[in-house]
């Protein structure tokens, strides 16, 4: 009974107690795994804290990209493929709102009464290696036939429908400085304005840095770019000349036109976003191009290196012409192929080209 009693209370103490020690040991346990947990949590709020101050927007990834892509190029070279590639990708994946340029912005209203509208351009960022910018092309707008000497150029449209029309020159032809005439000529790019290119003036340009289609910019808005069109869709009278009527007859001499040099048809087509990115190169791809607009649209614009008048890189302009209407002593084509050739002719600035400089409005460029 003693005995009994004994154990009884010895193993009552003994299971008393066990429950404490092992509560205890639990009780330590826990508190060592809630440590390592918060610890976790500490460590993983920093990390996300680390992320959100690396992560980087679409416009600034695509700087960075730029500077390592064109970072030993010049004019006439080439990135490699794979850095050709790499910034491709990055243009790919840029929409709209990665740079704050959206249809209903003021610039891409259909403006009533121009029979050519005004068309804006947003400066991104330039350097001696490349530029950034974009085009913002109402319905209608139209960037005349133009080249890109030893340049590299990535476009990307953003949104609407673009007509798309370009060439490249046939090295192995000769061309002459003054071609006979065969007859009157068709419809050409120069038409697309209704003009023969007028005066070029950088020194006429007040526009901001970058100078797209060598100096074409005229004017920068003192505001917000969307205060340079009015509610009503016009271009504000402070930053557009608007030319009273265009400019003298487009068709060639009938004897002779001098300087046309043969070209041939590289692209020739509509273009609707999304699509991928055009690439053009210094002797290929479609170096002398013409825009239009079928709708409203904006085009994203890497130049590699950019247009400089220092460094010779100087903008020309082109009417194209049939193939037919001029002959150039050892200049042949095969019948088939005629249509997909042009004779293209320099010429200056069209005097109603009006491309108006404007504030970008998009995430910051940090340079590093």
């Amino acid at each position: 009974m003693g005995i009994e009693s004994t154990l009884a209370d010895l193993k009552g103490k003994q299971l008393s107690e066990l429950p404490k020690v092992t509560a205890a040991g639990t009780s330590n346990s826990s508190n060592s795994a809630a440590n390592r947990n918060r610890s976790r949590n500490k460590q993983s709020r920093k990390n996300r804290r680390r992320q959100k101050k690396i992560m980087v927007s679409p416009v600034q990834r695509l700087y960075e990209t730029c500077k390592d892509v064109f970072a030993n190029c010049s004019a006439g070279i080439v990135p490699s493929p794979e850095k050709i590639e790499r910034l491709k990708a990055v243009l790919d994946g840029i929409k709209p709102e990665d740079v704050s340029v959206m249809p209903e912005q003021p610039y891409f209203r259909r403006q009533a009464g121009r029979k050519y509208p005004a068309i804006t351009y947003q400066h991104i960022f330039e350097c001696e290696k490349f530029s950034m910018g974009i085009f913002c092309l109402p319905p209608s707008g139209v960037i005349p036939l133009h080249n890109h000497p030893g340049m590299t150029v990535f476009s990307k449209l953003l949104f609407g429908t673009m007509h798309i029309k370009s060439y490249d020159w046939v090295v192995d032809v000769p061309s002459d400085t003054s071609a006979d005439a065969a007859g009157v000529p068709g419809k050409t790019s120069a038409d697309a304005v209704d003009a023969i290119p007028g005066e070029t003036s950088a020194a006429a340009v007040d526009g901001i840095p970058g100078k797209p289609l060598a100096a074409a910019v005229d004017a920068v808005p003192d505001k917000n770019s969307a205060d340079a069109v009015n509610d009503n869709g016009n271009t504000s009278a402070d930053a557009v000349d608007v030319p009273s009527k265009m400019s003298t007859d487009a068709h060639p001499s009938k004897t002779k036109k001098p300087g046309v040099r043969l070209a041939k048809v590289k692209a020739d087509s509509d273009l609707t976003a999304p699509c991928n990115t055009s690439i053009l190169y210094p002797a290929d791809g479609g170096n002398m191009h013409c825009f239009t607009a079928v709708t409203a649209c904006a085009v994203l614009d890497v130049l590699g290196p950019p247009y400089s008048d220092s460094e010779g890189r100087h903008c020309t302009y082109y009417q194209d012409f049939p193939f037919a209407n001029f002959s150039v002593d050892g200049a042949s084509v095969p019948e088939e192929e005629k249509e997909g050739h042009a004779w293209l002719q320099e010429g200056e600035k069209p005097k109603d080209l009006l491309v108006i400089g404007s504030f970008y409005i998009g995430p910051e460029i940090v340079e590093n």
